[in-house]
């Protein structure tokens, strides 16, 4: 599954794809198919602190982009990648870029494993939370079986692009309360002073492996694919 994710990484057009672990098995099955591979500290709190460390590893230049693709992530689109990736580099004033799309389902409005953040009108994060926000006051004391129309709601996407100077610091930053409660390291980066410019994508992008019946059916995915060719 590692390995499909770096493929699709290189279709983006990226310059370097890199695997950042600490697991013995995955750095084999990198090398075994041609994958550069680091291996990192195992006791990192965080995929940034992890990526920070590679960062310092590979000496990149301050300015330099690193897009985080998370090893579960085999159908993210390569375009996905790229476009957060231009989006720091068109945003000077931003450390990180991400992404999101909208949403208006109640179940997962109200999902607090679905995690929601609020733009500020330039495009940039003002806030990240598993809580409903921002919550239609009026609307939700009503009932929470609809979203109001033109309610700002959107669901946070899991890829980041980062520069690495940033990524250097990040470490060193103190960890607030906002992050520790609610599980998301990106409020630190916010708690911090630092700019998140969001991309809003047009629907929401293929799921990642998070339960076995995820992991079976990206496989039959593949191998009706494999058949097709």
């Amino acid at each position: 599954m590692v390995v499909r994710v770096a493929e699709q990484a290189r279709l983006s057009g990226i310059e370097r794809v890199v695997i950042a672990t600490d697991h013995d098995d995955i750095a084999k099955t990198s090398r075994d198919h041609s994958v550069e591979v680091f291996m990192t500290r195992a006791d990192h709190a965080t995929g940034t602190d992890r990526l920070a460390e590679i960062a310092t590893l590979l000496n990149l230049p301050d300015d330099e982009i690193v897009v985080n693709v998370q090893g579960d992530e085999p159908l993210i689109a390569p375009e996905l990648i790229r476009a957060v990736a231009d989006l720091l580099q068109a945003k000077p004033a931003a450390s990180i870029a991400t992404a999101c799309h909208s949403i208006t389902d109640p179940d997962e409005v109200f999902n607090t494993n679905i995690v929601k953040v609020v733009l500020d009108r330039d495009g940039m994060a003002l806030y990240f939370s598993r809580s409903t926000i921002p919550h239609a006051r009026d609307a939700f004391a009503q009932s929470t079986k609809q979203v109001p129309p033109k309610l700002p709601m959107y669901r946070h996407v899991g890829l980041y692009a980062y520069r690495a100077g940033f990524l250097r610091r990040f470490p060193l930053l103190e960890a607030p309360a906002i992050e520790r409660f609610e599980a998301l390291e990106q409020l630190r980066a916010l708690w911090h002073g630092y700019k998140i410019a969001v991309l809003v994508t047009q629907g929401a992008p293929a799921p990642g492996v998070d339960t076995v019946e995820d992991l079976a059916r990206v496989r039959a995915l593949f191998d009706r694919s494999a058949k097709s060719l």
